[in-house]
């Protein structure tokens, strides 16, 4: 690891030497709760989220154990892997299936992390049933979307299989829960019960990221021993603490703006990060707010709330990103470099960054192992489910048949402003420091993910501010916390569409459109509730002319707000 942090090197050496003097690493790894501070209820939640800390040594011992089950699925003739887990339980395995993808004659994984009625769709469609391996994730066996999920899923199977669909099922789950129980009820090929003292964003060298990972055929021993390796180097103080050191000394410096430039074939790695550093730091007003997949640009274009990440990865890291480091440095940007020798790092950096995270809470006086503010949008969505039911109405009525894009500034009320005026005085109102969230409740696609890079871009390059971007419901157990616990520093663009056709769940009086809907609605009502800038642009039924539209507006913003200067 390289750190290039000019006139904050001081800052970040001050913090790093006071850790030393507090013996950090020893502390954490002793599971010294006291180390983060806090009184003694604080201390005893920090106390039962630290197993993550020798975990890729638990779960090497069980590497054979994985490797049979494995390789029973394959003998079994599993073409497909479904993941049904939000969060914690789908992030690492979405990692891992993009860096590593499936090996030939072993099932392909699709990760299911949304309530999007089209991509859900997509997958049933692409998948053989009676040959498909579904994983249900989720710590406490009572998140909302995996568990509708998986009613849609078995229909699918029990359709295809009958009484036996039960062996078409896994479930990865803490101890003692009400889905470890269904599983064992409706007879599960197998359930795999995590350590109960590990946090859901900690859990990548768990189960929870092993499990699908061993089905895909990847070789499970080099990530954990490489991940091995990285514990024992951070036990004795070495990069990951330095690397926590920077990350708290910078963000309470103003570079609270983390931003990574990552190499194929590993960049998605920005999706897992992203969630632990937002979710871990984003708490009583402070946090660091993690960038990814935000198109690089000219070094002027970046406000000096910027500290730059790049991941190397031996002979595929392009050139552009080397030559786009060298050039923020050179304008007085700190940066961060890490080398991998290839996707098999990914344990280390696993453990590295969940280390150096932990480290930065302390730097920053907050606790990284609870989530004070997920429960909000939670309590939101059941409050707006139930006054569907009981009244048969979700939305402002007629929104969903409206031929153009319906902008909505406040909970329940449509802007008196056309879109192109709304989405320029919610851009007026970034200033320097803060950072431009968009949240997308829409199919991510090639063509979506096109202009939302776009409108990033063009936001970036006319205000100087950070961009972000989260596809709901799925930020929603990432950056949600940051969003409404972290720094008043966001503006938030809220998409919603009309989806059509929609997906039956069975057994719920709501479909997974309707359930999409009252979690973006629910989500909008807590952003205002903190104060938050939102504006909510509700697309009209078709999503490409809608998304074009609503580009256009923001270009067209931009534009005229770089005129008037």
């Amino acid at each position: 690891m390289r750190l290039v942090l000019g006139r904050y090197d001081g800052a970040v050496r001050q913090a790093t030497d006071a850790l030393t003097s507090a013996r950090a690493a020893g502390r954490i790894f002793a599971r010294d709760a006291t180390f983060w501070g806090g009184d003694e209820a604080r201390q005893r939640s920090v106390a039962n989220r630290l197993a993550w800390l020798d975990v890729a040594s638990m779960m090497r011992s069980r590497v054979d154990e994985l490797q049979r089950f494995a390789e029973q699925v394959r003998a079994d003739g599993f073409a497909d892997a479904v993941l049904l887990g939000m969060g914690g339980s789908s992030l690492a395995p979405e990692v891992l299936r993009r860096s590593f993808g499936a090996r030939d004659g072993w099932p392909r994984l699709h990760v299911l992390d949304t309530t999007d009625p089209a991509t859900i769709a997509g997958v049933a469609r692409a998948i053989d049933p009676a040959r498909t391996l579904v994983f249900v994730s989720s710590k406490s066996g009572t998140t909302i979307e995996p568990n509708c999920l998986y009613e849609f899923f078995a229909d699918v199977v029990r359709r295809s299989k009958g009484d036996a669909a039960g062996e078409n099922f896994v479930a990865v789950t803490d101890p003692g829960t009400q889905l470890e129980q269904l599983a064992r009820e409706r007879g599960f090929r197998h359930v795999f019960t995590n350590p109960p003292d590990i946090g859901g964003r900690y859990s990548a060298l768990s189960y929870f990221g092993l499990a699908p990972a061993a089905v895909m055929g990847i070789d499970l021993a080099q990530p954990l021993d490489r991940g091995i390796a990285g514990a024992e180097a951070a036990g004795s103080g070495g990069d990951a603490l330095q690397l926590g050191a920077a990350l708290g000394a910078l963000a309470l410096a103003g570079r609270n703006k983390v931003t990574f430039v990552v190499a194929p074939p590993i960049d998605s790695f920005g999706l897992w990060v992203e969630q632990l550093i937002a979710e871990s730091t984003g708490k009583l007003g402070r946090g660091i707010v993690p960038v990814a997949g935000e198109q690089l640009g000219a070094p002027e274009r970046y406000g000096g709330d910027r500290v730059f990440v790049q991941l190397r990865v031996n002979g595929a890291t392009p050139p552009e990103h080397d030559a786009f480091i060298e050039t923020a440095t050179a304008a007085g940007h700190p940066a961060i470099v890490i080398d991998l020798a290839d996707a098999f790092d990914l344990g280390r950096e696993f453990f590295r960054w969940e280390f150096a995270v932990a480290v930065a809470g302390q730097v920053l006086g907050i606790n990284p192992f609870d989530e004070p503010n997920v429960q909000e949008s939670k309590d939101n969505t059941n409050r707006v489910l139930g006054e569907f039911e009981s009244s048969g109405q979700l939305d402002v009525q007629g929104v969903d048949e409206s031929p153009e894009p319906v902008v909505f500034d406040a909970p329940g009320r449509v802007a008196g402003q056309p879109l192109g005026q709304a989405v320029g005085g919610l851009l007026a109102q970034l200033r320097s420091g803060d950072y431009f969230a968009i949240t997308a409740y829409v199919p991510s696609t090639e063509s979506t993910d096109g202009a939302f890079e776009d409108m990033r871009a063009a936001v970036r390059d006319a205000t100087g501010v950070a961009t972000t971007l989260g596809y709901g419901p799925r930020f929603l157990h990432s950056t949600g916390q940051l969003h409404k616990g972290g720094p008043p520093q966001g503006v938030f663009l809220q998409v919603t569409m009309a989806d059509e056709p929609d997906v039956v769940i069975p057994g719920r009086p709501y479909t997974f459109g309707q359930l999409k809907r009252a979690q973006a609605i629910g989500d909008f009502e807590s952003l205002a509730k903190h104060g938050r800038p939102v504006l909510r642009v509700h697309l009209g039924p078709h999503l490409d002319d809608g998304m074009a539209e609503l580009l256009g507006a923001v270009r067209a913003s931009v534009q005229r707000r770089a005129e008037l200067r």
